[in-house]
């Protein structure tokens, strides 16, 4: 097969022209429009491609097998960061839990630097944007009763003492979880399970970042509450839809947040910002508490600093949940190998025309990435490029129905109360027919089956994550938000196929393009083995270089 992507043409939208493309679209000839946009971008070709004999399965991944060994993952995650030698600069998992053992600091005094710098960094004209709802008197109490652990020599995990933001896409009880929206404004009344695994390890949640309103956008401009912007360069976007999760741990607030990704929204985030991102397999972390808005190809999941600490985070997130169903059919979860730096015997799948297609310093930060596994002893297998097209819209089919089916009552109520942006995508999911989502599920099913079968002869795939370093964010575009589908394309051109088979994807950083903005590196593998790509990612992670971004804090001192 040839590789082959159809380039995408349309103009960059904003404004008034933007709202005026947007309130035709939502008048009586809305159908028209979007009949010719459809058409021209392509669909009756894929509504035309044959799905073969595959069935609209809900659950196209294969069961997780049984474990060999006894997996003990928060100990392996523990031992990993006790031996971690991450330089001082680098304010990891590894480098607090040095600081509270030592006593050069403590949680309290922790967070009362995080608060004035939240001051400091959410304020004036190029503010990040990072919080659309914080407690601090609740964050102190925390603080307060993990220092008491702390010097008890009782800490409940590595995590103890640990900050942590969450996305704004996941129950925090006592907050509301706006889902980057102005009106969603129910307080949960209980902790999702991510935040309730976080709390039990004592790690200590900061507030609800901001986010792309209802994650429908990867360029993460949101109308409501602010541009989130990115701590390399205030005038660049951070990638969405997670994302000020990521510029909270870029800019050096916490080495830990929670981000949730349908169609690449932790692993772009991280790499724009420069850290590291994990989509774990599609049920591994529990979604209890989770409001619903794209149930086959969204996952929540942990995006951090270091990848031991992104392995830290998965070890305690991880594992069934008893209200999750998609949960319940997965093997047990482990760091099996994960300290392991030799590679010999991994083979990496990679189609360079698709990798290639990128711009010049991502695909060559990239290589080099490819070269540090190599030099550990992985082996590249050629493999053929993916159908883009088809995914392209199988993906797109199947997340905007869904999430234009969970936002139809909001749509009703509050129907100039979104962004610009989701109306328009809104509007593409309200167009799809039922048979388009009965036939993008075949595909779902029928893709997924044949990843499974190349992956029989590759370990991991490893792509570019994004094909493009984070774009400024035009003054047209604030504070309405843009159309810009070239712009989309190149953040997600590289990560839909693992939301649409489940399959567990790492953003990792890989270095800096000329302008020294990061790059990432994706390494994607077979379904519930998270250990394989983190063992990986810490080989890359090692060979790249490391910077501190320009807007910083360094809470440990």
């Amino acid at each position: 097969m040839t590789y082959q992507r159809n380039p995408v043409k349309a103009p960059r939208v904003s404004g008034l022209a933007l709202k005026a493309f947007v309130n035709a679209l939502e008048s009586g000839v809305g159908s028209v429009m979007l009949d010719k946009l459809t058409r021209d971008s392509g669909i009756e070709r894929w509504r035309e491609l044959s799905a073969g004999d595959a069935p609209p399965l809900q659950f196209p991944l294969p069961q997780g097998t049984a474990a060999t060994e006894p997996q003990t993952p928060t100990e392996q995650a523990a031992r990993a960061i006790a031996a971690s030698a991450s330089p001082p600069e680098r304010e990891s998992v590894a480098a607090y839990v040095r600081a509270y053992r030592e006593g050069a600091t403590n949680p309290v005094a922790v967070v009362n630097r995080i608060h004035e710098s939240i001051a400091r960094m959410d304020s004036g004209k190029q503010r990040l944007g990072l919080f659309i709802a914080r407690k601090p008197d609740e964050v102190h109490r925390a603080a307060e009763a993990s220092s008491e652990r702390l010097r008890e020599g009782r800490p409940l995990s590595v995590l103890d003492g640990i900050p942590v933001v969450l996305k704004d896409e996941v129950d925090l009880a006592g907050f509301p979880t706006t889902l980057g929206t102005r009106f969603r404004t129910q307080v949960a009344a209980a902790d999702s399970t991510v935040a309730a695994r976080l709390k039990a390890a004592g790690a200590i949640i900061l507030g609800k970042a901001n986010m792309n309103e209802i994650g429908i956008n990867p360029i993460g401009l949101n109308p409501h509450h602010g541009a989130a912007r990115n701590p390399w360069d205030t005038g660049r976007i951070t990638g969405g839809s997670s994302s000020a999760s990521a510029a909270a741990v870029a800019a050096g607030l916490c080495p830990l947040s929670i981000g949730a990704d349908g169609g690449g929204s932790i692993r772009i985030p991280a790499a724009l910002c420069g850290i590291v991102g994990l989509k774990a397999t599609w049920g591994r972390i529990p979604e209890t508490g989770v409001p619903p808005l794209c149930w086959n190809v969204g996952h929540v999941g942990p995006m951090g600093l270091t990848v031991d600490d992104v392995a830290a985070a998965y070890a305690v997130l991880a594992g069934p949940d008893g209200h999750d169903l998609v949960s319940q059919g997965q093997s047990p979860h482990h760091l099996s190998g994960y300290e392991d730096d030799g590679l010999s015997g991994v083979r990496l799948g990679i189609c360079w025309d698709y990798f290639e297609d990128a711009d010049t310093d991502v695909v060559a930060r990239c290589k080099e990435a490819v070269a540090a596994l190599s030099a550990a002893g992985a082996r590249v297998v050629e493999i053929p490029p993916p159908d883009l097209n088809t995914v392209l819209w199988t993906h797109s089919c199947i997340i905007l129905s869904e999430m234009s089916e969970v936002m139809l009552p909001h749509v009703k109520a509050h129907p100039s109360e979104f962004g610009l942006d989701t109306r328009t995508n809104l509007a593409i999911g309200r167009h799809f027919r039922a048979t388009d989502l009965v036939h993008a599920l075949r595909h779902r099913h029928r893709l997924t089956r044949e990843l499974l079968a190349q992956m029989a002869g590759v370990d991991v795939l490893v792509t570019p994550t994004t094909a493009t370093t984070a774009p400024l964010i035009p003054e047209a575009a604030l504070p309405d938000g843009e159309s810009n589908l070239p712009v989309v394309d190149a953040l997600m051109r590289f990560v839909r196929l693992a939301n649409l088979t489940g399959f567990p994807s790492l953003s990792v950083p890989a270095g800096f393009d000329e302008e020294g903005l990061p790059v990432g590196v994706q390494l994607t593998g077979r379904p519930y083995e998270e250990h394989l790509l983190l063992r990986l990612g810490r080989v890359v992670e090692q060979a790249s270089e490391y910077r501190v971004p320009p807007v910083h804090l360094r809470a440990l001192r």
